[in-house]
C-alpha cells in the first residue's frame, strides 16, 4: 500500500490494516514543499513496526534534485527495501541498489521500462516489478479503461519478464476509490495475469486484494489433498488427469497460504 510521508495520520493507520507490504512515498504523493520533511518523517516511520508488513521507501527519480538526499536517507534507515521510479536502464537500477544497500522493486513506467522488463528484473539487487499503470497510460496514449484491453500486451511482458528472472511482479492502483466492486474485479484481473500482488492506494483496498490474491478452502482443501494422493508421474485426481506440475503448483498455493 503506496500513502505519503508526509502524512502522519496516513502512517498511523498504516501500522494495523493489514497490507503485506508499506510504501511510504517521498516522490508522486508528496508536494515539492514537504519533500525534507517527508523524508525525515519516512526515517522515522520505520523505527516503528508497522503490524508485521515489510516497509519500503519510494525516493523522487534519477532526474530529481531530491534524489540523492533521499538515497542517503533510504540507506540509513531500517526500511525493507526501496522503490525506484521510473526505471529504464538495469544498469541505473543496479548502482542505485548499491547506493541504497536496500533490495529495490522497480516501476515500470514507460514503454522503455516495459520492452525492457525482463532484463530489469534481471539487473543486481532488484527483487521485483511494479506496474506503473498511470506514468504508462500517460506515455503511451493507452486509455485506462474497464477491462484494460489495451494494458493487456504490457502487463503480460512484466510478468512474463519477472518469471523469467524469478523476481516478484505487483499490478498497478487502481483510481477509482469508491469502486470496491470495480477493484475487486480489476485484482482478480491481475492474480489472472499470473502477479503476485496489487498496489493499493487506500485502506479500503486491502481486504479485497486479498480475497483476489489468496485462496479459497475450497482451494486449499484439493491442493493438499492433491500433495497427499500424488505418487509421482501422470494420475487421475478428481476426475481430470494431473502431472507433476500440478502437484507442483498445489504445493506453491500451501506456501503462500502459510
Amino acid at each position: 500500500m503506496f500513502l505519503p510521508a508526509s502524512n502522519p495520520r496516513a502512517i498511523e493507520k498504516a501500522r494495523s490494516v493489514g497490507a503485506d507490504l508499506v510504501v511510504l512515498d517521498l516522490e508522486d504523493a508528496v508536494r515539492d514543499e514537504d519533500k525534507g520533511a517527508a523524508r525525515v518523517a519516512a526515517v522515522v516511520a520505520v523505527l516503528q513496526d508497522f503490524g508485521g508488513a515489510l516497509v519500503a521507501i519510494r525516493v523522487n527519480g534519477s532526474d530529481r534534485a531530491e534524489h540523492a538526499l533521499d538515497c542517503r536517507a533510504v540507506r540509513s534507515s531500517e526500511a525493507d527495501l526501496a522503490v525506484l521510479p521510473m526505471v529504464g536502464d538495469p544498469d541505473v537500477l543496479a548502482a542505485f541498489a548499491d547506493e541504497v544497500g536496500k533490495p529495490v522493486l522497480a516501476m515500470i513506467e514507460t514503454p522503455g521500462a516495459v520492452m525492457g522488463a525482463a532484463a530489469i528484473a534481471r539487473a543486481s539487487g532488484d527483487v521485483g516489478l511494479i506496474a506503473g499503470t498511470n506514468d504508462l497510460c500517460a506515455a503511451t496514449g493507452i486509455r485506462n479503461e474497464e477491462g484494460r484491453t489495451g494494458l493487456i500486451t504490457a502487463l503480460q511482458t512484466m510478468v512474463l519478464g519477472a518469471r523469467a528472472a524469478g523476481v516478484a511482479v505487483f499490478d498497478g492502483v487502481y483510481n477509482r476509490l469508491d469502486d470496491l466492486a470495480g477493484f475487486e474485479a480489476e485484482a482478480r484481473q491481475g492474480a489472472g495475469f499470473g502477479f503476485d500482488g496489487k498496489a493499493l492506494i487506500h485502506p479500503s483496498q486491502v481486504a479485497p486484494a486479498n480475497r483476489a490474491f489468496g485462496s479459497s478452502p475450497a482451494e486449499i482443501e484439493e491442493a493438499a489433498e492433491l500433495v497427499a494422493a500424488a505418487s509421482g508421474g501422470a494420475e487421475r485426481f478428481r476426475g481430470r488427469m494431473v502431472e507433476t506440475l500440478h502437484v507442483e503448483a498445489a504445493r506453491r498455493l500451501l506456501a503462500r497460504t502459510r
